[in-house]
C-alpha cells in the first residue's frame, strides 16, 4: 500500500523526527507499543517520557518495556499528560525532540476514560514550549467516542490558529471511510 494506514504513518513519522540520544514524550502510553518504538529509537542515550491515567496503561507499558529490556531509559509517568510540564526536568526542557499522542480511550479499557480538550491542548502546549527547532508532535486523533468530535474540533482549531512562521501542521487522514475514521495532526517546529 503507497498511502500508509494511521498508527502505521505515525511511526513513520517518529523514526524520521527521532534519533539515538534523544528526548521524547509518549503523552497516552496505553499499551506501551509507542513507547516501546520510541525507547527503542531514544537508545541507552536518550529518554522517554510517558504518560497514562490509567494504571492499568501504567503497569502494561512497564511490563512490555522491562520484557524488551528499554525500561531504563523510559520514565513511566502514572498521571495526566495534561502535566507533561510537571515532570520534565529543567535540563530537558527546550531539548524535546518529539511526541506522539493517541487521543481518545484505551483500547480494551473504560470508554469513559478519554482524552478531553482542555488537557490535551495544554499538554500540546507545553510540548510545543519544550520541543526543539526541527521537532515534531503527532497527535492520533480517535475521535469516534462521546466528546471526541469535541476534541477533535477544539483541536483543529488550536492547530490551524499556530503562527505558520514559527510551526508547520499537516493533517493526513482518509476521507472516504465510514464512520468516524482517525487522522493524524502532526506540528513541525520550525
Amino acid at each position: 500500500m503507497i498511502l500508509h494506514r494511521i498508527v502505521d504513518y505515525s511511526h513513520i513519522l517518529m523514526k524520521q523526527a527521532v534519533k539515538n540520544g534523544d528526548i521524547v514524550i509518549d503523552g497516552t502510553c496505553g499499551n506501551g507499543h509507542d513507547t516501546l518504538l520510541l525507547a527503542e529509537l531514544v537508545g541507552g542515550g536518550g529518554h522517554v517520557y510517558a504518560f497514562d491515567i490509567q494504571s492499568e496503561a501504567v503497569r502494561k507499558t512497564r511490563d512490555r518495556l522491562s520484557a524488551e529490556k528499554v525500561l531504563d531509559q523510559t520514565t513511566v509517568i502514572h498521571d495526566s499528560h495534561g502535566k507533561v510540564e510537571d515532570y520534565i526536568p529543567e535540563k530537558h526542557k527546550g531539548n524535546v525532540q518529539a511526541a506522539i499522542f493517541n487521543l481518545g480511550y484505551l483500547p480494551g479499557s473504560d470508554k469513559s476514560v478519554v482524552t478531553t480538550p482542555d488537557e490535551t491542548i495544554a499538554s500540546v502546549t507545553n510540548v510545543l514550549s519544550s520541543l526543539k527547532k526541527g521537532g515534531l508532535v503527532v497527535l492520533v486523533v480517535y475521535h469516534g467516542h462521546p466528546g471526541g468530535s469535541e476534541e477533535k474540533d477544539a483541536l483543529l482549531e488550536y492547530v490551524t490558529s499556530l503562527n505558520q512562521k514559527e510551526y508547520h501542521v499537516l493533517n493526513y487522514g482518509f476521507i472516504n471511510q465510514k464512520r468516524t475514521p482517525p487522522f493524524i495532526l502532526a506540528i513541525e517546529k520550525h
